[in-house]
């Protein structure tokens, strides 16, 4: 039984415990959504008032702006009107010089109109006058021809030669009177500096001719060479590109070969074999293949020697090999490379007389024949590959063109360049230098003579001093002292045209009158 009181009572106590609870948390929560109500009405208040004091700026803004587009907007009408009214002040005054051009073009066309009347009466006035001139013309030139006894186109022919030999006689005259007064001017200051020159670089020279005998100690030699039924010496011909030429000369063999570098090489095979005894097929070869590089050897330190002798600076390795080449090329019988040596020392002296580029000169003259190293290789005249190959290995455009100029084949681009030319000229002009075939040489000398005979006037013709000179007589009756001078320059340029020689010509015109009597 007080278990059960105390069950009941403590029954009791939980419910009044959570009656209590209940109400307690409904209080808090009634407060809770109190404040909240409280805070909400605050934060709406807070908007409402934010809301509108923005509504006041935004109302504030729109009318400023709308102030201001309105001033904007009627500025830029007063400004369009401004403008207006300018343009419509220049459409006036434009109409208005419209108007004064238009009332003077209509003058004009009045007063156009009336000169062009007169013009047209003038015309025709001035065919009139035309036609009765033309009549007296006619009239009166054929009353010349009856009276001359020519017709008009006879007469005019006539007056024109007369005219142009009139001219030409003045122009040679006044040719004539400038080249004595420059002849005496320049001719002692050239005769100086290429005097210098040349003493300057005078030296003892023998004209070289490609060797192409080899002697041989004794007869039993020559067979060595040949060989058991011909086998060495064509085993040497084989290696060399050689022709060897067996003949009754006594201790000798003849070398035949238009490359004189496979002349030299084989030449030297030989010797070699003469000296060293062992002479077959096998020790040929080795022998050809040896002197081969020792030639090559020998072709390089040649061009060295020469950069070496002249103190030229620079100079492409390729074209120093070309340049040795050169030691065994010849021309007319002149060794190239003694000439291009001469070219170069000659070229440089008159350069420093002179004031000009020394180093220039003295390039363009050791290279200006270096096409001749490869000219029976390759196509083309030996000016045209020299400058191709010194533009191909770096020279410069000065000197290239120089080259291409020593033989006028262009005009002369500098001073240097005519220098070079006249340095070739001198190198090959001087006695004993050059030596040409028999019959080229009568060839040239009859037509040389045949090419004076062509003029007009001439009696005879005389070739002296080799070639170099060719003497002209002519009919006094025929060519006067004035023709004679126009005759010497017409057959000096037809010899530059047709022949072809070393150095100069020298052509000299006499003219001789004879007045003859008898007393009787």
């Amino acid at each position: 039984m007080k278990l059960e009181l105390i069950v009941g009572v403590a029954a009791l106590v939980l419910w009044a415990l959570a009656v209590a609870l209940y109400f307690l948390r409904t209080r808090q929560v009634k407060m809770r959504l109190f404040r909240a109500r409280q805070e909400a009405e605050a934060v709406l208040e807070k908007a409402k008032e934010e809301a509108a004091r923005i509504t006041q700026r935004a109302q504030t803004e729109v009318k400023e702006k709308s102030r201001n587009f309105e001033e904007e907007f009627d500025r830029q009408t007063r400004e369009r009107r401004k403008k207006i009214n300018e343009m419509e002040r220049r459409l006036v005054n434009k109409e208005e010089n419209l108007d004064r051009r238009f009332q003077n073009l209509e003058r004009k066309e009045r007063e156009f109109s009336s000169k062009e009347r007169r013009v047209y009466q003038r015309e025709k006035d001035l065919d009139l006058k035309e036609e009765k001139i033309d009549g007296l013309i006619k009239k009166h030139t054929e009353e010349l021809e009856r009276v001359a006894g020519l017709t008009q186109e006879e007469a005019k022919s006539q007056l024109i030669r007369k005219i142009e030999d009139e001219a030409r006689l003045e122009a040679v005259q006044t040719v004539r009177r400038i080249e004595e007064e420059t002849r005496e001017k320049s001719q002692g200051i050239a005769q100086e500096i290429i005097s210098q020159a040349i003493q300057r670089s005078a030296a003892e020279h023998v004209v070289e001719s490609t060797v192409s005998v080899v002697d041989l100690p004794s007869e039993d030699m020559k067979g060595r060479i040949i060989g058991r039924e011909g086998r060495n010496i064509r085993a040497l011909e084989l290696a060399t590109g050689v022709d060897i030429i067996v003949d009754d000369t006594p201790e000798a063999v003849i070398l035949s070969s238009f490359d004189p570098i496979r002349r030299e090489l084989a030449r030297l095979a030989i010797e070699k074999l003469v000296i060293d005894g062992r002479i077959h097929p096998a020790r040929i070869e080795e022998i050809v293949e040896n002197i081969k590089v020792e030639l090559e050897n020998k072709i390089k330190q040649e061009g060295e020697s020469a950069i070496l002798e002249l103190r030229v600076q620079n100079i492409h390795p390729e074209l120093v090999k070309l340049l040795g080449k050169l030691k065994y090329r010849t021309s007319y019988g002149q060794n190239v490379l003694q000439h291009s040596k001469e070219v170069a020392m000659l070229a440089a002296l008159m350069a420093k007389e002179l004031g000009l580029d020394t180093q220039m000169a003295l390039r363009a003259g050791l290279l200006h024949d270096i096409g001749k190293a490869v000219d029976k290789d390759v196509e083309g005249t030996h000016t045209e590959l020299s400058v191709e190959l010194v533009k191909k290995y770096g020279e410069s455009d000065k000197v290239a063109q120089a080259i291409a100029s020593h033989h006028r084949d262009i005009d002369f681009p500098s001073v240097e360049a005519v220098l070079i030319q006249a340095a070739d000229t001198l190198s090959a002009a001087r006695p004993g230098a050059r030596r040409e075939l028999l019959e080229a040489y009568i060839k040239r000398l009859e037509k040389l003579e045949g090419i004076a005979h062509s003029f007009e006037g001439v009696n005879k013709a005389f070739a002296l001093q080799a070639g170099r000179e060719i003497r002209i007589i002519v009919e006094s009756q025929k060519v006067s002292d004035e023709r004679a001078t126009l005759v010497a320059k017409d057959i000096a340029q037809k010899i530059k045209n047709e022949l072809d020689y070393p150095g100069q010509i020298k052509v000299t015109v006499i003219r001789e009158m004879r007045a003859v009597e008898y007393a009787r």
